[in-house]
């Protein structure tokens, strides 16, 4: 019995307890009683940011000082930023309402990660009638370190850059300003905070948890990203707690573009990008006529491959040419003849053509400035489309797709192949340059899709003119005596607190790799298939290569012999005006002393791949491209592709018009056309005798393979007229 009353009487006085709770708790504050108030003397990327936050949460929001100039300084360096103090005295001298809770906030560096209802939950949580941001960091003034009070947990420093509170409580604290705009209003509230009897007597508390406001400088370490439920919070993993608000202070500016990438719900793993078909800029409805003008900059500033194959792409660009104006600076001598190639033929096709040549010895960053400052000057240019000439932009319809992203800077995301380097840096390191922020590898491997706000680009990006009219009317935007012409571009541009974007949307392009580009050829795109082995494969084998098994298209003329497209027009031209312009080709004798042993028993007149510095090229030709045709067609075999012999042979009418029978010394032969009977040559093709079987109607890129020894006795038929090429290798011999 006593048991049963015990158990009894501790229900009952819990019950108690629990009933005193909810009566005791204190009512909350209706939502509509709460004004957000801010300072935003112009609507920069970062106030759109922060206006885009407030609505998404339904905060009313009140802007000060809209169209007034700035006079608070750049407090971002130094003490300033007493215009926000001004300007938030004479907004709440017209206020009335007693009850109205204000949040005063600055914006440009500021998003809202929940919405008033936790807000004003955790206001009143707090028990104090005025509530400041908190930092670890004292600034501006280390002197009065020792006058701020002590906590036992949590950060002892006030922020100015946010605080909430009772309209009465926050006159009274703001009624003694008298400061000039460009005093510090960090100051002056630490000075309030710190003097005693003014906390008490206004009621001033630290938000020192960061329940309520995260401020970022000094503390990156402690906050993390939150997935959950398709939103995003930034979690305070020191305190575990969930701040509503996420502020960039001080020089926090391009962790605060990160974290605004994702909050609240820009981006998020169960919905993707939120945000990227809003305000856009249409064209389809556009009358080609009515197409934004725009100035293409290209730019040379290096040996590089396919440049020739860069220009054709230019030309495929779906946008129309008479609203294009193109700025070409090329500082290679070796590129003159492509560039001027691409102008003579097609330059009548664009509104207008510049041309900057090597004679004019301007650098990379005056070139740049020069480009940025054409489209400048020109009242109807709306863009400005820089394009260095590495760029490898596959997609044709790229510059239609930003301009209609609508965007101050954005750039097209291309990567290296098989890499992971791109034409974004998603962080910056201390001292600028570059670091890996932590989503990078999962935007450049597309795991995740988006348009991403990040601190640098480079090698293509669009631009809207209208900067380069206001915030970025200095002509030297390259020029640094410290950073290399993109990245003092990108710190010109970040410093006016302009953002940078860089979208994955779509599949754009690569960039190549300009490393070890020798020009000491005629046609040194060649010697490409190490370096930049995609773009080799694209300009060199044939289009249906890739389809030869799956479709079939491998042919059979004769026992054991195969028949495949390997080389495109352009590679067997190459190869053909290699060669001819090497001229050293053999007399066609016995006596050779290329070869081991000095002896040919069946000559022709050659140049081996290794007299043009090609052998390496070609074996990785043949190991990349042969090699798994002729694994399929001899089940079992399996070659590396070794040569002794590599060569292009040249037969002429008269000089050597044909090849006696032979066996060749190896396990296996290809035998390629360089050029087109009945076009190039009459005659030529080759008979297996054994089998009494001929190809005679060569095709120009097309391969033969057939056995090199014992079975395949064979011979070359005589070309009749003209000149007839072939590629030729021993191979496993």
């Amino acid at each position: 019995m006593r048991r049963s009353f015990l158990l009894l009487l501790f229900a009952a006085v819990l019950i108690c307890a629990l009933f005193s709770a909810v009566k005791c708790e204190e009512p909350r504050v209706p939502e509509e009683k709460l004004l957000v108030l801010t300072v935003a003397t112009k609507e920069t990327d970062g106030f759109t940011r922060f206006m885009r936050s407030a609505k998404y949460f339904n905060y009313s929001v009140k802007v000060l000082g809209r169209g007034e100039k700035w006079r608070g300084g750049d407090y971002m360096s130094a003490p300033g930023g007493g215009q926000k103090v001004r300007l938030l005295k004479a907004a709440l001298e017209e206020m009335k309402d007693e009850e109205k809770i204000i949040l005063f906030i600055d914006s440009y560096d500021v998003v809202f990660a929940s919405g008033p209802k936790e807000l004003l939950k955790k206001f009143q949580q707090a028990k104090h009638q005025v509530v400041f941001s908190s930092e670890s960091l004292i600034w501006p003034d280390r002197h009065l370190e020792d006058k701020h009070p002590h906590f036992r947990e949590g950060n002892r420093f006030l922020g100015s850059g946010g605080f909430i509170g009772y309209l009465p409580n926050i006159k009274d604290m703001v009624s003694a300003w008298t400061g000039k705009d460009n005093e510090s209003d960090q100051l002056f509230f630490t000075k309030i905070y710190i003097d005693p009897e003014k906390r008490k007597s206004i009621n001033i508390t630290l938000d020192n948890k960061c329940r309520l406001f995260q401020n970022l400088h000094g503390a990156l370490d402690e906050v993390v990203l939150k997935f959950e439920d398709g939103r995003v919070r930034a979690r305070n993993v020191l305190y575990d707690t969930l701040p509503v608000i996420i502020h960039g202070n001080g020089p926090t500016k391009l962790q605060i573009n990160y974290l605004g990438n994702y909050i609240p719900t820009m981006w998020t793993f169960e919905t993707g990008c939120t945000v990227c078909q809003e305000n856009l800029r249409p064209l389809a409805a556009l009358k080609e006529s009515e197409y934004p003008l725009v100035v293409i900059g290209i730019f040379i500033q290096q040996p590089t491959p396919f440049v020739t194959v860069f220009f054709e792409r230019l030309l495929k660009l779906q946008y129309p040419k008479d609203r294009l104006k193109l700025f070409i600076y090329n500082q290679e001598t070796h590129h003159e003849p492509h560039v001027s190639s691409f102008v003579h033929d097609h330059g009548k096709l664009y509104q207008d053509v510049k041309f900057i040549g090597p004679e004019e010895n301007l650098d990379g960053a005056g070139s740049r400035n020069l480009g940025f400052d054409m489209c400048r000057k020109d009242k109807d240019c709306e863009y400005f489309f820089s394009l260095d000439i590495e760029v490898v932009l596959k997609n044709e319809n790229t510059l239609k797709i930003l301009i209609e992203q609508n965007l101050p800077v954005i750039a097209p995301m291309i990567t290296r192949a098989g890499r992971l380097w791109s034409n974004f840096w998603g962080a910056l390191s201390a001292d600028g340059y570059y670091a890996r922020s932590e989503d990078y590898v999962d935007i450049v491997q597309g795991h995740r899709v988006g348009i991403w706000n990040i601190p640098y680009v480079s090698s293509v990006y669009l631009m809207k003119a209208s900067l380069l009219r206001s915030e970025l009317s200095d002509f030297e935007l390259f020029k640094s005596n410290n950073l290399d012409p993109d990245m003092a571009f990108c710190h010109n541009v970040r410093n006016k607190g302009i953002f940078m974007y860089v979208t994955n949307m779509h599949s754009f392009g690569r960039i190549l790799s300009t490393e070890n580009y020798q020009t000491a050829h005629l046609h040194n795109d060649l010697w490409q298939i190490f370096e930049n082995p995609l773009d080799w494969q694209e300009r060199y084998i044939h289009e249906n290569y890739t389809r030869i098994i799956k479709d079939k298209l491998i042919e059979n003329p004769c026992p054991d012999v195969y028949w495949f497209p390997i080389f495109t027009d352009v590679a067997c031209q190459h190869l053909v005006e290699e060669m001819e312009n090497f001229g050293q080709w053999s007399g066609g004798g016995n006596v050779d002393t290329r070869i081991q042993g000095g002896y040919e028993n069946v000559p022709t007149i050659d140049i081996h791949m290794n007299q043009v510095n090609f052998d390496k090229e070609w074996h990785k030709f043949l190991l990349e491209y042969i090699a798994p045709i002729t694994e399929k067609m001899f089940p079992g075999y399996y070659t590396k592709a070794q040569f002794d012999l590599a060569f292009v042979v040249r037969y002429k009418p008269d000089e050597q018009p044909s090849l006696r029978p032979h066996h060749d010394a190896s396990t296996f032969t290809i035998n390629i056309a360089l050029n087109q009977v009945g076009l190039d040559f009459q005659g030529g093709g080759c008979r297996f005798l054994r089998y009494d079987c001929s190809i005679q109607a060569p095709r120009k890129g097309w391969a033969l393979m057939h056995p090199g020894r014992l079975t395949h006795y064979h011979e070359g038929l005589p070309t009749t007229a003209g000149v007839r090429y072939i590629a030729v290798s021993f191979v496993d011999p």
